[in-house]
């Protein structure tokens, strides 16, 4: 009888091949490693998906979304009307700049020709449209024509009246500023003997502009102030309502980027949608007082028109809106999302 002997590996059989070893070693679990292309496409995929899913939550409330839209609106249109009011009040100083002139009082030796030259090389600088010479003949017969005083003009033995050259200024922002350096650089001139010109009102419009736009920049400061308070209360209570959810993304692993995204998306819809309703608000304004204000204008035989806001100044707003509603969503989430935490 033989004796009982334990099989050893390998017996009884031929040995393994170590070829097939090596295959049966490369049949497990294989680690790899995600390129920054497909990160990058996972992220763009997040956020278009949760930009889109933001926006159909809100217009699944639609009465809510349209009374914080409308809120939004209303500050925003605020400041752009009184923006647009103002551009236009500078829209008509500047024509009536442009048809001031400064008249400009020769020597009376100063010949017709000397005169022209002048006038020439005035017309030649970027802060003059144009020059009219008006000669002493020609101003003596328009004061003859002016004063009904005809016949004590004649009997004169010589013409009293110098010539005369009328300069229409092509004028900026700083009106005042420019129109002294332009009277400054005709009293300079040997030939000019004096200068005329009326500054008063100038400076009154141009302060009253200053004015007025640092009254716009004040109120859309405190508007401004005003949507991040009303966009972050409505992201605050969004979050509370929200709480539950909030709790069981975090519990798998959600990071705070990930659940603070929806609701900045949220804020973000609600500044885009306020600044179209403002727009929208403001275009029938401005339709409503349109015939009227060119009315009145016609009646002055002026060709004033109401402008409104153009098509860059509309998309800045609309823009500056969102940024807004981005802001304050930014700020009261990062405010109270820090203390919902799962324990």
């Amino acid at each position: 009888m033989k004796p009982f002997r334990p099989k050893t590996p390998g017996s009884g059989r031929p040995a393994p091949q170590s070829g097939r070893t090596q295959g049966t070693a490369q049949k497990g679990a294989v680690q790899s490693k995600s390129r920054i292309v497909d990160r990058f496409d996972a992220w763009i995929a997040h956020h278009s998906t949760t930009a889109l899913e933001s926006l159909l939550r809100l217009v699944s409330t639609p009465l809510q979304s349209l009374m914080t839209w409308l809120v939004v609106a209303i500050a925003v249109a605020l400041p752009a009307a009184l923006y647009v009011a103002i551009d236009n009040i500078q829209n008509m100083g500047y024509s009536w700049q442009e048809s001031s002139q400064i008249s400009v009082f020769l020597h009376k030796q100063v010949t017709d020709t000397q005169a022209q030259a002048l006038a020439k090389t005035w017309s030649e600088r970027g802060d003059v449209v144009d020059i009219i010479y008006i000669s002493p003949t020609a101003a003596l017969e328009e004061f003859k024509l002016a004063s009904g005083m005809g016949q004590i003009v004649e009997s004169l033995d010589e013409n009293p009246l110098p010539g005369v050259l009328l300069v229409h200024p092509s004028l900026g922002d700083n009106a005042p500023a420019a129109l002294a350096a332009l009277e400054q650089a005709l009293k300079s001139e040997p030939l000019v003997a004096d200068v005329r010109l009326d500054m008063q009102w100038v400076k009154r419009l141009h302060q009253f502009m200053v004015l007025a736009q640092r009254a716009v920049m004040a109120l859309a400061s405190l508007l401004a102030l005003g949507l991040l308070l009303v966009i972050g209360n409505t992201i605050r209570m969004a979050i509370e309502n929200r709480r539950e959810e909030i709790l069981v993304v975090k519990l798998v692993g959600g990071t705070d980027a990930y659940v603070r995204r929806p609701f900045l998306y949220t804020g973000l819809w609600y500044g885009f949608g306020g600044g179209l309703l403002a727009l929208i608000l403001l275009a029938i304004g401005l339709s409503w007082l349109a015939v009227p204000i060119a009315q009145l204008a016609d009646l002055y035989q002026s060709e004033f028109r109401l402008q409104g806001l153009g098509f860059i100044a509309s998309l800045q707003l609309v823009l500056a809106a969102g940024l807004v509603g981005l802001l304050g969503a930014w700020l009261a989430v990062g405010r109270h999302l820090s203390r919902i935490q799962p324990r």
